[in-house]
Protein backbone atom coordinates (compact mmCIF):
# COMPACT_ATOMS: atom_id res chain seq x y z
CA UNK A 1 0.00 0.00 0.00
CA UNK A 2 1.49 3.39 -1.02
CA UNK A 3 1.78 6.11 1.93
CA UNK A 4 1.77 9.77 0.87
CA UNK A 5 2.49 12.65 3.00
CA UNK A 6 -0.02 15.48 1.68
CA UNK A 7 2.76 17.86 2.57
CA UNK A 8 4.95 17.08 0.24
CA UNK A 9 2.37 17.20 -2.57
CA UNK A 10 0.71 20.17 -4.48
CA UNK A 11 -2.47 21.43 -4.02
CA UNK A 12 -3.73 19.80 -7.20
CA UNK A 13 -2.55 16.47 -6.46
CA UNK A 14 -4.31 16.46 -2.85
CA UNK A 15 -7.26 17.88 -4.87
CA UNK A 16 -7.23 14.48 -7.19
CA UNK A 17 -6.84 11.96 -3.74
CA UNK A 18 -9.64 13.47 -2.29
CA UNK A 19 -12.23 13.84 -5.35
CA UNK A 20 -11.21 10.46 -5.97
CA UNK A 21 -11.13 8.98 -2.69
CA UNK A 22 -14.59 10.21 -0.96
CA UNK A 23 -17.48 9.24 -3.30
CA UNK A 24 -20.23 9.17 -3.67
CA UNK A 25 -20.33 13.15 -2.82
CA UNK A 26 -23.71 14.57 -3.08
CA UNK A 27 -24.13 17.44 -4.59
CA UNK A 28 -25.24 21.24 -3.05
CA UNK A 29 -26.82 23.45 -5.89
CA UNK A 30 -26.57 27.01 -3.74
CA UNK A 31 -28.84 29.81 -4.64
CA UNK A 32 -28.00 33.39 -3.19
CA UNK A 33 -28.37 37.05 -3.37
CA UNK A 34 -26.00 39.41 -4.69
CA UNK A 35 -26.27 43.25 -3.26
CA UNK A 36 -27.69 44.23 -5.93
CA UNK A 37 -30.38 41.27 -6.04
CA UNK A 38 -28.94 39.19 -9.26
CA UNK A 39 -29.39 35.35 -8.06
CA UNK A 40 -26.44 33.31 -8.55
CA UNK A 41 -26.83 29.87 -8.39
CA UNK A 42 -23.85 27.34 -8.40
CA UNK A 43 -23.17 23.85 -7.39
CA UNK A 44 -20.63 22.38 -4.63
CA UNK A 45 -19.98 18.89 -3.71
CA UNK A 46 -17.90 19.23 -0.67
CA UNK A 47 -21.61 19.50 1.27
CA UNK A 48 -22.96 17.34 3.91
CA UNK A 49 -24.92 17.32 7.09
CA UNK A 50 -23.47 18.56 10.32
CA UNK A 51 -26.49 18.14 12.38
CA UNK A 52 -29.70 17.16 12.83
CA UNK A 53 -30.66 19.23 16.45
CA UNK A 54 -30.49 22.23 15.19
CA UNK A 55 -30.36 20.63 11.44
CA UNK A 56 -27.66 22.37 9.90
CA UNK A 57 -25.54 21.14 6.58
CA UNK A 58 -22.09 22.54 5.09
CA UNK A 59 -20.65 23.97 2.31
CA UNK A 60 -17.32 24.13 1.55
CA UNK A 61 -16.39 26.67 -1.28
CA UNK A 62 -12.92 27.11 -2.98
CA UNK A 63 -11.48 30.31 -3.39
CA UNK A 64 -10.25 31.37 -6.72
CA UNK A 65 -6.43 33.01 -6.91
CA UNK A 66 -7.53 33.56 -3.23
CA UNK A 67 -10.39 35.63 -4.14
CA UNK A 68 -13.99 34.72 -2.41
CA UNK A 69 -16.77 32.99 -5.04
CA UNK A 70 -19.57 34.69 -5.81
CA UNK A 71 -21.66 32.46 -3.84
CA UNK A 72 -19.89 32.36 -1.00
CA UNK A 73 -19.51 36.52 -1.18
CA UNK A 74 -22.75 36.76 -1.49
CA UNK A 75 -23.55 34.35 1.83
CA UNK A 76 -21.71 36.46 4.36
CA UNK A 77 -23.11 39.53 3.30
CA UNK A 78 -26.80 38.38 3.22
CA UNK A 79 -26.38 35.19 5.95
CA UNK A 80 -29.15 33.59 3.34
CA UNK A 81 -28.85 30.54 0.91
CA UNK A 82 -30.87 27.81 -0.53
CA UNK A 83 -29.37 24.27 -0.25
CA UNK A 84 -31.23 22.33 -4.00
CA UNK A 85 -30.33 18.65 -4.21
CA UNK A 86 -29.48 17.91 -7.70
CA UNK A 87 -31.16 14.78 -9.14
CA UNK A 88 -31.22 12.86 -12.42
CA UNK A 89 -33.77 15.43 -13.94
CA UNK A 90 -31.90 18.44 -12.92
CA UNK A 91 -28.39 17.52 -13.37
CA UNK A 92 -28.01 18.87 -16.35
CA UNK A 93 -28.94 22.15 -15.95
CA UNK A 94 -27.49 22.35 -13.02
CA UNK A 95 -24.31 21.29 -14.79
CA UNK A 96 -24.71 24.54 -16.61
CA UNK A 97 -24.65 27.24 -13.78
CA UNK A 98 -21.09 25.95 -13.81
CA UNK A 99 -20.20 28.26 -15.83
CA UNK A 100 -18.14 31.41 -14.38
CA UNK A 101 -20.60 33.93 -15.08
CA UNK A 102 -19.53 37.76 -14.45
CA UNK A 103 -21.83 38.49 -11.08
CA UNK A 104 -24.07 40.73 -12.67
CA UNK A 105 -25.86 37.67 -14.49
CA UNK A 106 -27.66 34.64 -13.35
CA UNK A 107 -26.71 31.23 -13.85
CA UNK A 108 -30.53 30.67 -13.45
CA UNK A 109 -31.78 31.86 -16.32
CA UNK A 110 -28.59 30.57 -18.89
CA UNK A 111 -29.76 26.88 -17.33
CA UNK A 112 -33.42 27.69 -18.15
CA UNK A 113 -33.89 27.03 -14.32
CA UNK A 114 -37.37 28.88 -12.66
CA UNK A 115 -36.96 31.27 -9.92
CA UNK A 116 -39.38 30.57 -7.12
CA UNK A 117 -40.43 32.49 -3.31
CA UNK A 118 -38.91 30.86 -0.40
CA UNK A 119 -40.63 31.07 2.89
CA UNK A 120 -38.39 32.60 5.57
CA UNK A 121 -35.47 33.56 3.40
CA UNK A 122 -35.16 36.65 1.15
CA UNK A 123 -33.05 34.23 -1.27
CA UNK A 124 -35.21 32.23 -3.93
CA UNK A 125 -35.11 28.64 -4.55
CA UNK A 126 -35.85 26.70 -8.00
CA UNK A 127 -38.34 24.83 -9.13
CA UNK A 128 -36.71 22.14 -10.59
CA UNK A 129 -35.68 20.47 -7.19
CA UNK A 130 -37.58 17.80 -5.41
CA UNK A 131 -36.23 18.97 -2.09
CA UNK A 132 -35.18 22.81 -1.07
CA UNK A 133 -33.82 24.16 2.41
CA UNK A 134 -34.36 27.45 3.30
CA UNK A 135 -30.99 28.56 5.31
CA UNK A 136 -28.94 31.31 7.53
CA UNK A 137 -25.50 31.74 7.79
CA UNK A 138 -24.43 29.35 11.23
CA UNK A 139 -20.71 30.29 10.95
CA UNK A 140 -18.50 31.12 8.09
CA UNK A 141 -14.93 29.81 8.63
CA UNK A 142 -12.09 31.30 6.21
CA UNK A 143 -9.45 28.00 5.82
CA UNK A 144 -5.93 28.95 5.03
CA UNK A 145 -7.52 31.79 2.45
CA UNK A 146 -7.95 28.75 0.50
CA UNK A 147 -11.67 28.33 1.14
CA UNK A 148 -14.93 29.08 2.85
CA UNK A 149 -16.73 26.78 4.91
CA UNK A 150 -20.40 27.67 5.08
CA UNK A 151 -22.71 26.14 8.15
CA UNK A 152 -26.33 27.19 7.22
CA UNK A 153 -28.97 26.12 9.89
CA UNK A 154 -31.97 24.89 8.01
CA UNK A 155 -35.02 27.13 8.88
CA UNK A 156 -37.50 25.83 6.40
CA UNK A 157 -37.28 22.24 4.23
CA UNK A 158 -39.57 21.78 0.59
CA UNK A 159 -40.09 18.50 -0.77
CA UNK A 160 -41.58 17.19 -3.56
CA UNK A 161 -44.90 15.55 -2.48
CA UNK A 162 -44.39 12.36 -4.58
CA UNK A 163 -41.18 11.60 -2.84
CA UNK A 164 -42.61 12.49 1.10
CA UNK A 165 -43.87 9.15 2.96
CA UNK A 166 -44.12 9.32 6.44
CA UNK A 167 -41.76 11.81 7.35
CA UNK A 168 -39.28 9.94 4.82
CA UNK A 169 -37.60 10.84 1.97
CA UNK A 170 -38.32 8.47 -0.92
CA UNK A 171 -34.52 7.61 -2.09
CA UNK A 172 -35.51 6.11 -5.63
CA UNK A 173 -38.05 9.02 -5.73
CA UNK A 174 -35.59 11.36 -4.88
CA UNK A 175 -32.75 10.01 -7.58
CA UNK A 176 -30.52 11.96 -6.32
CA UNK A 177 -27.21 12.39 -8.14
CA UNK A 178 -23.64 12.12 -6.98
CA UNK A 179 -20.52 13.66 -7.39
CA UNK A 180 -17.04 11.23 -8.58
CA UNK A 181 -13.96 12.63 -9.88
CA UNK A 182 -12.77 13.80 -13.39
CA UNK A 183 -16.62 14.62 -15.32
CA UNK A 184 -18.25 11.38 -13.91
CA UNK A 185 -21.24 11.37 -11.64
CA UNK A 186 -23.11 8.45 -10.42
CA UNK A 187 -26.63 7.41 -9.43
CA UNK A 188 -28.03 5.47 -6.86
CA UNK A 189 -27.17 1.73 -7.41
CA UNK A 190 -28.11 -1.57 -5.67
CA UNK A 191 -29.31 -0.73 -1.95
CA UNK A 192 -28.62 -3.61 0.93
CA UNK A 193 -29.47 -2.84 4.46
CA UNK A 194 -26.97 -3.77 7.50
CA UNK A 195 -28.79 -3.45 11.10
CA UNK A 196 -26.17 -1.75 13.24
CA UNK A 197 -24.90 -3.71 16.69
CA UNK A 198 -27.28 -3.28 19.83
Amino acid sequence: MLSIDPAELSERENYKLLIGSIIPRPIAFVTSLSEPGIINGAPFSFFNIVSSNPPMISVSIARKNGQMKDTARNITSSKEFVVHIVDEKNVHQINETAASLPPDQSELQIANLTAIPSTKVAVPGVKEAKVRMECKLYRHLELEGNADLLIGQILQFHIEDSIYENGKINANGLSAVSRLAGHDYAIIGDVFEILRPK
